[in-house]
């Protein structure tokens, strides 16, 4: 696992692309996240409809994230859950994660936001985890503009309760579909970690490494590489 050994102070200042860039950068991700919505549409109904039938409850999942500069927002995913599952397991799982800096290649873990043998995730559920289609619904939040194709992961607002200031950086850029942190190892990484390659995305981001890490999440996701 590549080494990361670079500390970041907090700094609410954020070295912007230039607006053309920036413009362009959004038309083209609208184009692309329309285009891939259009082309997955058969695989999309599919999973709905998989989700739907495997057990009771909405096809979609929705939650409420931290965005760029910490506005919330409602994420959407293809349903893992039982319905009306209980999710403070899972906050007490992330806020000791922070607090302690767990390795999360433990072999009591099954990947740093999942929960080894969790019994709430359902047959197709373990299924779209496994290869991330259930973060396809999130192509609509890149249209709607709440995230990016390329960005750091969008947390959950009980995360930042134990963040530490310069956590906060993390929020100078919108969240992505995807980003650095997926693509570097994803599960085998600390929180702590994620962080870190977050902000890096964000002090170094461009159209070219945003290019860069869409292919790389291509192999990721098909290789299964990082996925524990």
């Amino acid at each position: 696992m590549e080494a990361h050994h670079f500390t970041f102070p907090y700094d609410e200042r954020l070295e912007r692309r230039h607006p053309a860039a920036e413009v362009a950068a959004r038309g083209i991700e609208i184009v692309a996240a329309l285009l891939v919505l259009v082309f997955l549409a058969p695989l999309l109904l599919a999973v709905a409809l998989a989700v739907r039938l495997d057990s009771s409850g909405p096809m979609l999942f929705r939650q409420r994230r931290l965005g760029h500069g910490r506005r919330p927002f409602t994420v959407f995913k293809f349903r893992t859950m039982s319905a009306g599952a209980d999710h403070s397991t899972h906050q007490r799982y992330v806020n000791d994660l922070i607090a302690q800096g767990r390795d999360c290649t433990s072999a009591a873990q099954q990947g740093l936001y999942k929960i080894a043998g969790d019994p709430r995730v359902t047959r197709v559920g373990s299924v779209l985890r496994r290869w991330s289609l259930d973060e396809l619904p999130q192509l609509w939040n890149v249209v709607r503009g709440d995230m990016s194709l390329v960005g750091p992961r969008p947390v959950v607002p009980y995360e930042t309760e134990r963040y530490p200031a310069w956590y906060h950086e993390r929020f100078t850029v919108k969240p992505g579909l995807t980003g650095l942190w997926q693509v570097s190892g994803r599960n085998q990484r600390t929180y702590e970690e994620m962080v870190r390659l977050d902000i890096e995305y964000a002090r170094r981001r461009s159209l070219r490494l945003d290019l860069v890490i869409l292919i790389k999440t291509v192999w990721a996701v098909l290789s299964r590489r990082g996925v524990a």
